[in-house]
C-alpha cells in the first residue's frame, strides 16, 4: 500500500496562498495563477508559487481540475474554522452552462459556513449571482447566496430554478395553470417568467453572504 506524502504542519505561506485561492474564486470565480499567487505573496518567480501549491495539493487542500487544470479549494485549515459549527458548502459557481448544477466540474471551492445558517442534517450550496434581477431584495451582482437544496418551493420564496439549463435566482409565484418567476429588482427592464408547473427548482435561498475578507 503506497502511503501518502504528509506534508506537515501548514508554513505562514501556505495559509496565506490558501486566503488568496479562497478569495479570487469568491470574488471573480477562478483560482489565480501560478504568476498572480507569486506576486500576491512576494515572491520573485512562479517556482515558489509551484512548491506552495505542491505541498497544498499533498495536504488535501487544493487540486487540479481535470476539464482545465485550474486550482480547486477543498478545505481550509480546521484550525482556520471550528469543526463542529460549520460545514463545507460547494460553490457552484454562476449557473449550469449546461452542465448538471451540482455536477462536481462545477465546484470551485469548498467554503466553511456556520451551522446557525447551513443546519447539519440538510444540503446546501452555494451560488453566485449574476445581474440586478434580484437587488431589490438585497442579491446584488456578484453576491453569494446560500442555497438549501430541495425540488419543491412554497409561493413567495426565493428560489433557485433551472431554465433553459442555466440557473436563475427569482421570487416563486404559482397558480392553477403555472408558475412565473419574478424578478424584484430596481431596474425596470427585467420581466417576469412565465413557465409551466413541471420545470425545476433546485433550492430555496436562505442567506446572502457578505464577501469574505482577506
Amino acid at each position: 500500500m503506497i502511503k501518502r506524502f504528509d506534508p506537515g504542519p501548514l508554513r505562514a505561506s501556505d495559509r496565506k496562498a490558501l486566503t488568496i485561492i479562497r478569495n479570487k474564486i469568491l470574488h471573480t470565480g477562478s483560482a489565480p495563477s501560478l504568476r498572480e499567487l507569486a506576486a500576491a505573496l512576494g515572491f520573485s518567480s512562479a517556482r515558489s508559487a509551484v512548491m506552495v501549491v505542491e505541498r497544498l495539493t499533498d495536504g488535501g487542500y487544493v487540486k487540479r481540475r481535470e476539464s482545465d487544470k485550474t486550482l480547486q479549494l477543498l478545505k481550509m485549515p480546521e484550525d482556520a474554522a471550528d469543526r463542529d459549527s460549520t460545514v463545507g458548502v460547494p460553490l457552484v459557481g454562476n449557473a449550469a452552462c449546461g452542465t448538471p448544477l451540482l455536477a462536481v466540474e462545477n465546484t470551485e471551492a469548498i467554503i466553511p459556513v456556520s451551522t446557525r445558517i447551513a443546519r447539519a442534517g440538510e444540503k446546501y450550496f452555494l451560488l453566485r449571482a449574476a445581474g440586478d434581477s434580484m437587488d431589490a431584495v438585497g442579491i446584488d451582482d456578484g453576491a453569494l447566496v446560500l442555497v438549501r437544496q430541495q425540488p419543491t418551493a412554497e409561493n413567495g420564496q426565493v428560489v433557485v430554478a433551472l431554465v433553459d439549463d442555466e440557473a436563475t435566482i427569482k421570487e416563486l409565484r404559482r397558480s392553477n395553470d403555472a408558475v412565473v418567476l419574478m424578478p424584484k429588482s430596481h431596474n425596470k427592464k427585467h420581466k417576469p417568467i412565465v413557465l409551466r408547473r413541471d420545470f425545476r427548482v433546485q433550492g430555496v435561498v436562505v442567506a446572502t453572504l457578505p464577501a469574505l475578507e482577506s
